[in-house]
């Protein structure tokens, strides 16, 4: 599951129609690149999710894209000066499990509920993937207007994006199966926010003024700074898996870091753990195999 937010919180992705294509184009376009499987996609005012599968292991590559260009192609249609993303890294939290897969996903299918901003998810007007598409809806946008060169071959004037059924992580399940699961999972955090609501004698936003809000305003809901800031998700009361993850994650660090030791005395042979990116992208270093089932 991937999260990144806008710079400040402003509102430079409101779910107008032009965003819409604009991020659905990009998104398209990066993800066949460097073929990464989508599954879910919501994009906020505010921010973005994802739930993808990285076949490849090439998930930084997919969001420098991805990333550049929704950034740049705002500017123009904002006429929004300097950054656009917030300087603070995606966040890319791996689902282990298939609980996990199931509440991430109603997660980022929920956002807008659990925001404040709308009733059921179904009626928010930007970018939204519903619990029935995943596995056969398609996402689809023309090249916008702004920004990307109809001269280049690398933008084509039309895009689909397939929405892909999950991987083998479903133990078993089939694609109907993980959808209904992921929707009663979204029914179920739906039925929370819009009593959470209710609870504060607050009312939900509407689409309508959703689509009306201005970009350059930022969002004045509270929300924690320097809160966690997981890799990994194994889904509620998994206790079993949580510590398998812990211990995979300290021992992938432990050996990151015995590994960098001997790198920096020398050593330029010596062999980096699985899942090492910047140390192999930049300086080659020798990568071991994965050593657990993806």
């Amino acid at each position: 599951m991937i999260t990144r937010r806008t710079l400040r919180r402003h509102h430079l992705f409101r779910p107008d129609e032009q965003m819409r294509s604009l991020f659905v184009y990009a998104l398209a376009v990066s993800a066949r690149k460097h073929g990464i499987v989508v599954h879910v996609a919501t994009l906020m005012s505010t921010h973005e999710h994802l739930v993808v599968t990285d076949v490849a292991g090439v998930l930084p590559d997919f969001l420098r894209d991805l990333h550049r260009w929704v950034a740049l192609g705002t500017k123009v249609l904002r006429r929004w000066e300097g950054p656009v993303w917030d300087h603070e890294p995606s966040s890319i939290v791996v689902l282990r499990t298939r609980d996990a897969v199931v509440q991430k996903s109603a997660y980022a299918i929920a956002n807008p509920v659990l925001a404040g901003l709308v009733r059921e998810a179904r009626e928010w007007p930007g970018v939204q993937t519903r619990p029935r598409d995943i596995g056969r809806g398609v996402l689809k946008a023309r090249r916008p207007a702004m920004f990307f060169d109809p001269e280049n071959e690398q933008w084509p004037e039309s895009v689909e994006l397939e929405l892909s059924p999950f991987p083998s992580i479903a133990g078993g399940w089939s694609a109907e199966e993980m959808r209904r699961a992921i929707e009663e999972e979204v029914a179920r955090q739906e039925r929370e926010a819009r009593a959470e609501v209710r609870s504060r004698g607050a009312a939900f936003l509407g689409a309508r003024r959703c689509q009306s809000v201005v970009p350059h305003k930022r969002a004045r809901s509270h929300e924690p700074v320097r809160k966690r800031n997981p890799t990994f998700a194994v889904g509620r009361g998994r206790a079993a898996e949580l510590r398998e993850a812990v211990l995979e994650l300290r021992e992938f660090r432990r050996a990151y870091h015995d590994a960098m030791s001997r790198w920096r005395a020398g050593d330029r042979a010596v062999t980096f753990p699985a899942g090492t990116w910047s140390m192999s992208r930049t300086h080659g270093v020798v990568v071991g195999a994965v050593s657990r089932a993806a």
